[in-house]
């Protein structure tokens, strides 16, 4: 298991007797001959991890808009942190050809002395690593990425980076990844799949809105899927007028707390606002019922009944609009948006979807956006969402470990402007 301590020790010399994989070359070039070489870093590959969601789309492809695309670009290479009784990662390189190697700079030079593949996908999700005082799982994403970046400094050549999900559990690092990307010159892209998923109805936050309040109503635990809700929001968020500033202020809220919020009836006195609930809780497939009902707007006494933990997340931008995530177990099992625009009577509201297991097309959503960036070394949405939403997510496991206290975020003046063009998928 790689740890902070030892990092330093996967990027060193490689093996000898690896099979070459021809000559590298520069990303978002045109490849002089046959097809560019992926690398993937991850803590461990089983059924249902995300290793298996991201990866694998690029060994055997994926269906776009009624076909199939496979890729044009192979997985020479892989990392694997852990190795559970239920590994899948031996039986795929087996039946595909792809090399495991035991350190991460081995795997991206392939076993030679020298960077050898044009792309590298990170994957820090599962696996048993250690939770701090806070409940954060130290998930190695950030030795993961300064073990490809020593490669890339020593080598003297840089390729695009994915990192799935958020970039650290400490904001520093974050901040340093970011930064590193930027200084070393290459495409950096990270995040969830939800900003890219189908969504129901097919809408975008209108670009250049004045936007008063959003909302998120969610599944899932914190330290985990609230970062799914948050860039929900997000990618949202970042389209209004002005474009993204940052956040001020982040409180947490869990328990007691949070049915008092919902009773407040506004953000101004406490909670949130009641036409944004009903809104998101209107667009959910997955609506908790009564028995016998179907689609019976629930109860505050039922809500209190069926969702045994709740957690809310209420935080403040830069320029005034304020935000609420949900994450409701028992009574959605899906993600949901509202937004209150100004001048708008009624709320814009849509559905995130997520199709089913054992296909989940959302990871295929995803992986298109890495391979776009793979092939044209320009990132399709910028790296800068994800480095917001990491800050949120930390600093709303700080709020819940101290108390629920309200905290002021300057780091989180984190700036940047996104296209018009939405990147969401719509067919």
């Amino acid at each position: 298991m790689i740890s902070r301590r030892t990092f330093v020790g996967a990027v060193g010399a490689g093996a000898i007797g690896a099979s070459s994989v021809g000559t590298p070359v520069q990303a978002g070039r045109p490849a002089a001959a046959g097809r560019r070489k992926l690398a993937v870093i991850t803590t461990e590959w089983r059924y249902r991890s995300h290793a298996w969601h991201m990866p694998e789309r690029f060994l055997h492809g994926y269906p776009v808009a009624g076909r199939w695309h496979r890729p044009a670009i192979d997985l020479v290479s892989a990392y694997v942190d852990q190795t559970p009784k239920n590994d899948l990662s031996r039986g795929r390189a087996k039946e595909f050809g792809f090399r495991i190697y035991p350190t991460i700079a081995e795997a991206l030079r392939c076993g030679g002395d020298k960077l050898a593949v044009d792309a590298v996908l990170i994957i820090g999700e599962h696996g048993d690593y250690p939770r701090n005082k806070l409940g954060q799982k130290q998930y190695p994403r950030y030795e993961f990425f300064r073990a490809a970046a020593e490669v890339f400094q020593k080598d003297g050549r840089s390729v695009p980076v994915f990192n799935d999900k958020h970039l650290s559990w400490r904001w520093d690092w974050a901040r340093e990844m970011v930064d590193t990307a930027r200084k070393l010159g290459f495409a950096f892209l990270a995040g969830s799949s939800l900003p890219v998923t189908w969504r129901m109805p097919a809408l975008d936050l209108p670009h250049g809105a004045e936007v008063e309040e959003l909302m998120c109503v969610a599944m899932g635990g914190v330290d985990s899927y609230d970062f799914h809700a948050l860039e929900v929001i997000q990618c949202m968020a970042e389209r209004r007028r002005g474009g993204e500033r940052g956040v001020t202020a982040v409180q947490a809220l869990r328990g007691e707390p949070v049915w008092k919020a919902m009773q407040a009836g506004s953000w101004r006195t406490g909670g949130w606002s009641p036409e944004l609930f009903d809104a998101c809780l209107c667009r959910s497939q997955t609506l908790a019922q009564p028995p016998t009902f179907s689609h019976r707007r629930p109860t505050a006494k039922q809500i209190r009944e069926w969702v045994k933990d709740p957690v809310a997340y209420r935080f403040e931008y830069a320029d005034g609009v304020k935000a609420t995530m949900l994450l409701l177990n028992g009574l959605v099992g899906d993600f949901t948006f509202a937004a209150r625009i100004k001048n708008q009577a009624e709320p814009l509201s849509t559905l995130f979807y997520l199709p089913p297991n054992p296909n989940v097309t959302y990871s295929a959503a995803l992986m298109s956006k890495a391979e776009e960036m793979f092939m044209t070394g320009k990132a399709p949405y910028p790296i800068e969402r994800t480095l917001l939403t990491t800050g949120l997510v930390a600093a709303g496991m700080e709020s819940l470990g101290t108390g629920q206290r309200r905290i002021e975020t300057p780091h989180l003046a984190v700036r940047y402007q996104v296209p018009r063009a939405s990147t969401f998928w719509q067919s």
